[in-house]
């Protein structure tokens, strides 16, 4: 009980982590818009325009990816919190089952 309490907690800090990092990578990336929306008057601020607009896309994504990766990380925790040893062992001994029909399949062919 408690190794599922501590994975559900552990996913739930990853998970808050990622939305935080996204929170700052969006009003990060909205400052970098505003700064460059200020200053678009010339020729040479709008290409400094562009390659600010480059780096808030690329703050963007990386925080997307973040988000994405805790959110898979809280999933798999969770579903190890949910599968006690005998469930685990048991899936565990399906999978190997499995693999090795594969093996002895490929074998065969």
């Amino acid at each position: 009980m408690a190794n599922t309490e501590k994975w559900q907690r552990v996913a739930a800090a990853a998970a808050q982590k990622a939305r935080k990092a996204a929170l700052l990578a969006a009003a990060q990336a909205n400052r970098l818009y505003k700064l460059a929306r200020s200053k678009a008057a010339t020729a040479a601020r709008k290409r400094q325009l562009k390659r600010t607009l480059v780096v808030t896309g690329r703050v963007m994504r990386a925080a997307g990816r973040a988000a994405v990766v805790a959110a898979v990380a809280a999933g798999l925790a969770a579903g190890r919190a949910e599968l006690s040893g005998a469930k685990r062992r048991a899936v565990r001994r399906v999978k190997r089952r499995v693999r090795r029909a594969a093996r002895r399949a490929r074998r065969a062919a």
